[in-house]
């Protein structure tokens, strides 16, 4: 499992990928990553500091990312990444968090004295399909709604029941109301949930351009970050 990685293409960025206590949902149909979630704090905490030991802030941005959001982090790690921060002067930190966490990211700022770029996997803004399908227990409705707490919606495409103009419409709104996004194109794991090959076709050829937009990050791969397994 590799946990560790520099992105020195778009965003330039130092990544750890961290151990943390189950996702607080855990529900979502689509995921399997809590395969590396734990409740053993003091194993946790022993990883993620070696981990974090490997941040040079070369880049002065680091992202955290693990299997659910940054507020399921032990403790003791999140009071490391603190330290690492101040140690490796970084200015700016990336972190994930689920919708539910929405009224507590400006405490995680507090906390961690630097501005903090919030991802969220929104995965579709289709209302119907995100809720009654993926099972994602985000109960926003529009775009609006989630620009008013986080920076970057990460957007799943390729998945049997989507259609090309859910993905359209999704690239729309992220282009619209954010400055920032990250494509995930599926890949089939142990859920039941499928991988649509034609859509996937259809959507590599239909927004290749995006490759090359500075502000969105598409994963072809689930370790296209250089982290995971």
């Amino acid at each position: 499992m590799e946990r560790y990685n520099v992105i020195r293409n778009k965003n330039p960025r130092e990544i750890v990928l961290l151990k943390s206590f189950p996702c607080a949902w855990g529900k979502c149909r689509f995921c399997d990553y809590i395969d590396d979630n734990s409740r053993d704090e003091q194993e946790m905490a022993a990883l993620n500091s070696q981990v974090l030991s490997l941040v040079t802030g070369e880049l002065g941005v680091l992202e955290v990312i693990n299997s659910g959001s940054c507020f399921e982090l032990p403790g003791a790690t999140l009071r490391e990444i603190r330290q690492v921060v101040k140690d490796k002067q970084i200015s700016r930190l990336f972190f994930e968090s689920h919708w539910m966490y929405r009224g507590r990211l400006d405490e995680m700022r507090e906390f961690m004295g630097v501005p903090i770029t919030y991802k969220i996997g929104v995965e579709t803004f289709d209302y119907g399909f995100r809720e009654n399908y993926l099972n994602k227990h985000a109960g926003f409705r529009t775009p609006e709604e989630v620009a008013a707490y986080f920076d970057s919606p990460c957007i799943m495409v390729g998945i049997k029941g989507q259609t090309r103009e859910m993905i359209a419409e999704d690239i729309r709104l992220v282009k619209e109301h954010f400055k920032l996004g990250t494509v995930n194109v599926f890949t089939d794991n142990t859920t039941d949930v499928k991988r649509d090959p034609e859509l996937v076709k259809w959507f590599m050829e239909e927004y290749g351009w995006l490759k090359d937009d500075p502000a969105m990050e598409v994963l072809y791969e689930n370790t296209d970050f250089g982290v995971g397994d």
